[in-house]
């Protein structure tokens, strides 16, 4: 199943996206889901995000290629940093850029992997059960900010400006990762192809890895990193996120008011 979540009429809902149609659903998304035989055209919807994660878990060198190319060792243990839950946005709406700062804002096509169930110190066999499902996401990153300090790096500041957490449009419950290929457009031009069975550490391992580190909750995303393509985007970019078998995460980049 495709879930999404929607405003409509000024109230937020989520239902299963079924062509050009919502089934609307209430309850609880990750639990007690139910169909309330209520169907809305998905043209009367305005898009959220497909989950209101409370934490946001970034990979970093989790590909193969890239590792390959820049001369990166294969890490022994996920490496990962943090954003804040307030960057989120959703398909088909702007990111802004940045007021505070006026340097390179690069786009980094990646899947998203939703927390479905409490996960705690889960052994890798139980840990794909912790998983609701897979999405499109866009890990925007403020370049210049990353390592302006030498003395610290900056990986939280950058990468949680408002909107720098694109995801969705859908959560797919039904995707395969391992058969998967993730493919970023900007104004419709190719800048990213890759294979997600190229990562180091499968969505299973990171699930079980993290939980060891930190309780993952129902909603929760963990982006997978990204792999080779990253560039700057210029204000006024359509950037999309494309996985087939999930859809297309779409979205500007805003110039700055």
């Amino acid at each position: 199943m495709k879930w999404m979540r929607f405003l409509h009429d000024g109230e937020a809902g989520f239902g299963a996206l079924d062509g050009d149609m919502v089934r609307v659903h209430d309850g609880d998304m990750f639990g007690a889901a139910r169909d309330t035989g209520r169907r809305c055209p998905l043209a009367d919807l305005q898009w959220l995000a497909p989950s209101r994660p409370g934490k946001i878990i970034g990979l970093w060198n989790n590909f193969r290629a890239a590792a390959q190319k820049q001369g990166w060792s294969q890490p022994a243990e996920p490496l990962y940093f943090l954003k804040a839950d307030s960057c989120v946005t959703a398909h088909l709406a702007a990111i802004p850029a940045p007021r505070a700062y006026d340097g390179r804002v690069a786009y980094e096509g990646e899947l998203g992997v939703v927390i479905g169930r409490r996960a705690r110190g889960v052994e890798p066999a139980q840990a794909a059960a912790h998983i609701f499902g897979y999405t499109c996401a866009n890990d925007v990153t403020a370049l210049d900010l990353l390592h302006r300090d030498p003395s610290f790096a900056q990986w939280t500041r950058a990468k949680s400006f408002d909107g720098f957490g694109a995801f969705g449009p859908v959560i797919d419950t039904d995707f395969d990762p391992a058969l998967g290929v993730l493919r970023t457009l900007v104004g419709g031009r190719e800048r990213q192809n890759y294979a997600l069975a190229d990562m180091f550490f499968t969505p299973a391992e990171l699930v079980s890895r993290l939980s060891f580190d930190m309780t993952l909750e129902p909603g929760d995303l963990i982006l997978c990193g990204t792999s080779l393509g990253v560039l700057p985007m210029r204000p006024g970019s359509i950037v999309e996120i494309v996985i087939d078998g999930i859809g297309t995460l779409r979205n500007v980049y805003a110039p700055a008011a």
